[in-house]
This record gives structure tokens, C-alpha cells and sequence, in this order.
């Protein structure tokens, strides 16, 4: 008689164990640059200051209590947002493999792109004002089809420039066997 399934819906895989947890073993993940954290903060800042600068406005022309509420409530959600941010930032990570690129965030919803290297277009490298004053800048990839595209923010521009000398690179070699 053979052994009984260990869960409801068995795979073949241990019962706890999806798809993206935990995270390949056998990867060296990279981690980004954590003074990303500061670029959206001071993003998150600009926001707030204006939720806050219109609600007060509404609040002292109108004296109404849903403006104060209105307040209380932005501050919360702001507060809210910041711890987010630290932690969204800490779970992003690439990893660069033989024949494709690991790409890993999110907090509540998590998850993992594997970009062949064969398949990728071009790779391109931005960074906007506030990415260049903290030293910053992001990788994005390119392919065929446009929901497969992922990005890297958060690196430092010699190794966003090496990533992207290498996906390049990889790319062109793969493509080639096509």
C-alpha cells in the first residue's frame, strides 16, 4: 500500500513549503544599497507635508472636525507607510545565476522574477535627482514581453553599471545560440 499524502493538495513538496518560501537556498542573494531608505522617505515626506498642508488649510478655513480627523489620519497612514518602506527595502535582492537573473521583493505579497538572460532586450540604468544625491541608481530589464520586466533600485552606480555591463553581456552570448 503506498504512503499517504503529507497534506491535503500533495506535490511532492513539504507541507508549509510554496513557491517562494523560503526563498532558493542554494542562491547568493545581493542585497541593496539601504540608503534607499532615506530616498523614499523623504518621498513619503513630500506627501505627507501636502496630505498634511491641505487638510490643515480645509481644518483652520473650515473649522470642521473632519478636517482634524482628516489629520490624525494622514499622520497615522504616514507612520504606517515608514515602517513599510524600512521593511520593504530590506526584502529586495537580486541574485545572478548561469542562465538567468533572481529578482526577489515585497513584504505582504512577495515576490520572485527569474529573467533568462537569452531573454532579455536591453537593460537600462536611471536615476533620478533625489537616487543621484544618495549616491543611488536602478537597473531595469527589458524583455519581450513587458509584465516580465524587473528591476533593481537601490545599488551603487559602479555595480549598477557592472550589473549592467554583465546582463548585457550574458545576453548577447545567449541570444546568440538562439
Amino acid at each position: 500500500m503506498p504512503p499517504a499524502p503529507s497534506g491535503p493538495l500533495s506535490t511532492g513538496a513539504p507541507v508549509g513549503r510554496g513557491p517562494l518560501e523560503p526563498w532558493p537556498d542554494t542562491v547568493n542573494w545581493q542585497p541593496i544599497c539601504t540608503d534607499l531608505i532615506w530616498v523614499e522617505l523623504i518621498r513619503l515626506g513630500v506627501v505627507v507635508a501636502i496630505g498634511l498642508a491641505v487638510t490643515g488649510v480645509g481644518w483652520a478655513l473650515s473649522g470642521h472636525w473632519l478636517f482634524g480627523l482628516a489629520v490624525a489620519v494622514v499622520v497615522l497612514l504616514g507612520v504606517w507607510r515608514a515602517i513599510a518602506i524600512v521593511r520593504a527595502v530590506r526584502a529586495w535582492g537580486y541574485a545572478e545565476r548561469e542562465n538567468d537573473l533572481l529578482v526577489r521583493h515585497g513584504l505582504l505579497v512577495r515576490r520572485l522574477s527569474i529573467v533568462p538572460y537569452s531573454r532579455m532586450q536591453f537593460v537600462d540604468v536611471s536615476a533620478g535627482p533625489l537616487e543621484r544625491a544618495f549616491d543611488l541608481a536602478t537597473v531595469q530589464l527589458h524583455t519581450a514581453a513587458a509584465a516580465s520586466d524587473a528591476r533593481v533600485p537601490g545599488l551603487r552606480p559602479a555595480e549598477a553599471s557592472r550589473l549592467r555591463d554583465r546582463l548585457t553581456a550574458l545576453g548577447e552570448d545567449r541570444a546568440e545560440g538562439l
